[in-house]
């Protein structure tokens, strides 16, 4: 990222030596540089035959019957067919295509960043509220990281940071609940951190710029069109809470994955898309502008579309996106390559049969064609018995860098979905 970090071994002495109450404060100084962290002929059938790839390229795959976007066909009319080619050329191309036509621009990187962090003891676990003070040019403010590392005597098995919109995790590490059950992921092994959506950009439309955006840009004036609004600030808050996770001697920083649900669950597949750092993106029940495919409209089953997005939620995306209302088709990006973004990283896709608002069907065809992606890397197998909907229902599917589940119930993170991601093995090849 460019970023200057403090040494690994003086946080860790540092923190060793807070039994019980500390405070540490740390100063990081960036440039303001922008971006965050990063380092043939496609055809899909999902009527019983398998993925064929053909010798000549072209700009469309079809995915059940109507053409989308193909992920492996360069800006210039060029096939992608290795690794190399799709990390060097294609991969910056569909993420600068997204950010202009999708999710607006990123907030850059903050000119000072700063840490301070609280800890203490509690039921077995290390609780640390991580202050993340951010400097702007038009501006100072700060956000809270919360993060509970189980004192097991071995390392977590890996990390779950959320993205909460809710504002449901407090400060007790034996809260539980199915949206956040926090002793139950420290139970597992695992630890877990959450950022609080609110306190990054508030899901408003009348004070959504107030915490993190108008650091960045003149509270006086008016936001660019393609600037990117509360989904895209939320991303971006991730990564600034994967810059403290980088530094804790506790956590493996190689072993976490951004989570969230429903409006979140857009916000972390757009984080561990342009943020290479997470092992893993973890999407539940994302629906419109998260896993579901946009050209697919209201699925037949009532489903949100683009333009339904834009009207109830319009600070959620820039003006950019809603000059694509009720004409997704002329998107020159579609959601199967959003997640193909995470190659060859895991992606991880939850869905519900009964939230027909968020079009499962819509989802499980979008993580299909994105394996197509993984296959350049030799990660293509979806774990699925079948590339045909509809798959059997509260059942684990996973490959060695996709996974995927569809549950029985309706729109919710519940005990099941979280039973799933803690044994699904997110970070093991």
């Amino acid at each position: 990222m460019g970023t200057h970090r403090p040494p690994r071994s003086r946080f860790r002495s540092l923190l060793a030596a807070a039994k019980c109450r500390t405070t540490l404060v740390v100063v990081l100084t960036v440039l303001v540089v922008g971006g965050l962290h990063s380092p043939q002929d496609v055809r899909l059938v999902h009527s019983g035959s398998d993925h064929e790839l053909d010798q000549e390229p072209r700009a469309t795959i079809s995915i059940d019957g109507v053409d989308y976007p193909n992920p492996l066909q360069a800006g210039n009319g060029k096939s992608v067919d290795n690794a190399t080619t799709w990390e060097n050329s294609r991969r910056p191309e569909l993420l600068e295509a997204f950010r202009r036509h999708v999710y607006g621009e990123s907030l850059p990187l903050p000119v000072e960043q700063r840490f301070d962090v609280t800890a203490d003891e509690s039921s077995g676990v290390t609780r640390k509220t991580v202050t993340i003070g951010i400097t702007g040019p038009h501006g100072t403010g700060s956000f809270d990281l919360k993060l509970f590392v189980p004192n097991s005597g071995a390392p977590p098995r890996g990390t779950f940071l959320m993205i909460d919109h809710r504002g449901s995790v407090g400060e007790d590490p034996q809260q539980s609940s199915d949206y956040a059950p926090v002793s139950t992921i420290t139970d597992a092994g695992y630890a877990f951190a959450a950022i609080d959506a609110e306190d990054i950009a508030p899901d408003d439309s009348g004070t959504y710029r107030s915490k993190m955006i108008n650091l960045f840009h003149d509270p006086g004036a008016e936001l660019p069109e393609d600037a990117g609004r509360t989904i895209s600030a939320w991303a971006w808050g991730a990564s600034r809470a994967m810059d403290y996770l980088e530094t804790d001697p506790d956590i493996d920083p190689s072993r976490v994955a951004v989570i969230g649900h429903s409006r979140s669950g857009k916000a972390s597949l757009w984080a561990g898309a342009q943020d290479t750092r997470f092992a893993a993106a973890v999407s539940n029940n994302s629906g419109s502008t998260g896993a579901k495919l946009a050209r697919r409209g209201d699925g037949g089953v009532g489903a949100e579309t683009v333009a339904d997005i834009n009207s109830s939620f319009p600070h959620w995306f820039p003006p950019t996106y809603k000059e694509y209302d009720n004409r997704e088709e002329a998107l020159p990006v579609d959601q199967h390559e959003l997640l193909a973004l995470m190659a060859p990283r895991r992606v991880v896709v939850g869905s519900a049969a009964n939230d027909t608002n968020a079009d499962p069907e819509g989802e499980f065809l979008s993580y299909v064609a994105a394996a197509r992606v993984y296959e350049l890397y030799g990660l293509g197998d979806t774990g699925l018995p079948s590339p045909n909907w509809k798959p059997p229902t509260d059942t684990d599917f996973r490959g060695p860098a996709m996974s995927y589940h569809l549950l029985s119930g309706g729109h919710g993170l519940s005990a099941q979905g979280w039973d799933l991601y803690l044994n699904g093995d997110l970070f093991a090849r």
